[in-house]
């Protein structure tokens, strides 16, 4: 049977965070039957309207689940399949490699497993930046918390798994937290951060530390081209010494040009086909970025890309899904968007904990933070990672779920 990319359904699996959310929001805007697919009747994406149906499966990456997503598709007469988290992209990888054809009438819109695996492993990812010339910064593998190599670092540096997800039942079985980043000032420091993986026998990369701010470049990527480019920097981040976005800026394509084609030269060499954004830390005061990582999934701050036209999910569904390029709208650049609530947690850890912040060379400005975040308020360009005026439901759940369980605690 052969579909528009407006009449396939699109099938969603998890609706738990924003960016499932915002998945929904684009391609039911776009025209498109969107089915929600999720393990619990709590996640916020259930309440948006512009869900067509939704199923509550209680089943995580099992031969129940698959069956039931493929009786989901059979009853529509096909229908492609997003999804958002990495463990899900990977189980859905090797579904798609072990089952081939029999899956049909599922779509499964998911990179390559060789692909794929690759981007997870950020040693084998920093290897082939610096082969094909995009900016990494100094890093090293050691063998033993004495490795030789440690000697020629620059301080300070950062302590990260190249894999987490190989390492973390390992470290589990040890009695060992998985931290996503450690921070180290000098050699010394380093070797005591190190000696406490010896009995576990693998160590996490060690990264020079990278001053700055991310950002963030995303490609949809098919048969080697970009068919649409997109670009923010983050104004916050949760944690305040860096993880996800809180609030971030959509920066225009005419800067940091020569950074994108750097970008694309990395995703072709990888033969990368789909979504994928190309992570940086970039440093105003030098303008030196450094790559960090590659995500070949959605993103967390992916809502900014949604207000700002950009595409992505109405992209992987239509080509990926259906073969098809659909017209999409002009893009814009001159957008903010924020989430409040994890804004408020960031600015209360910056003004009433500064300890627990790991990074040693984090700037604490409480009175400039508190300005920001109330001057956002009035900003008319400004927008929300949840809250929608066309679809408000998923931000009153989020919220009340929120409530429940500070009133639990």
């Amino acid at each position: 049977m052969t579909f528009s990319h407006t009449q396939l359904p699109c099938i969603v699996l998890g609706l738990e965070t924003q960016i499932g959310l915002g998945l929904v929001r684009e391609l039911g805007r776009a025209g498109v039957k969107v089915i929600g697919v999720t393990h619990s009747a709590h996640d916020m994406g259930l309440r948006s309207k512009y869900l067509s149906e939704s199923h509550v499966v209680p089943h995580r990456r099992n031969a129940a689940l698959l069956q039931r997503l493929q009786e989901i598709a059979r009853s529509h007469g096909g229908a492609t399949l997003l999804t958002v988290s990495e463990v899900n992209l990977k189980w859905l990888a090797a579904c798609r490699d072990e089952l081939g054809a029999a899956l049909e009438p599922l779509r499964l819109v998911v990179p390559q497993t060789k692909q794929l695996t690759l981007v997870l492993d950020k040693e084998k990812t920093l290897a082939l930046a610096q082969e094909v010339g995009v900016p990494v910064p100094q890093t090293c593998l050691p063998r033993s918390a004495a490795d030789p190599e440690l000697n020629h670092l620059r301080f300070p540096v950062v302590l990260k798994w190249a894999d987490p997800e190989k390492v973390s039942s390992l470290l589990h079985a040890a009695g060992l937290p998985l931290h996503k980043a450690e921070f180290a000032m000098d050699l010394r420091a380093l070797e005591a951060a190190l000696h406490r993986y010896d009995s576990v026998g693998r160590w996490p990369l060690v990264q020079e530390y990278a001053p700055g701010q991310g950002l963030g470049q995303f490609f949809y990527m098919h048969q080697g081209q970009a068919l649409r480019v997109f670009q923010h920097h983050r104004v916050a981040e949760w944690p305040p010494e860096g993880g996800y976005s809180s609030v971030c800026d959509a920066v225009p394509l005419t800067e940091h040009t020569e950074l994108q084609a750097l970008s694309l030269k990395l995703l072709r060499a990888m033969q990368w086909e789909g979504v994928a954004m190309v992570e940086y830390r970039h440093d105003p005061a030098t303008n030196r970025s450094v790559l960090m990582e590659i995500n070949g999934r959605f993103w967390g701050s992916f809502p900014l890309a949604v207000h700002c036209n950009a595409g992505f999910g109405l992209l992987s569904h239509a080509v990926a899904g259906v073969g098809q390029v659909p017209v999409l709208p002009p893009q814009r650049d001159d957008l903010r968007c924020r989430m409040v609530l994890t804004e408020l947690k960031r600015l209360l850890r910056i003004t009433l904990h500064p300890q627990q912040i790991k990074d040693p060379l984090f700037k604490v400005r409480p009175l400039h933070e508190w300005l920001r975040f109330m001057g956002d308020f009035l900003k008319p360009n400004v927008r929300y990672f949840l809250w929608s005026l066309d679809d408000p439901k998923p931000w009153l759940a989020d919220a009340w779920g929120m409530v429940k369980k500070a009133l639990r605690r």
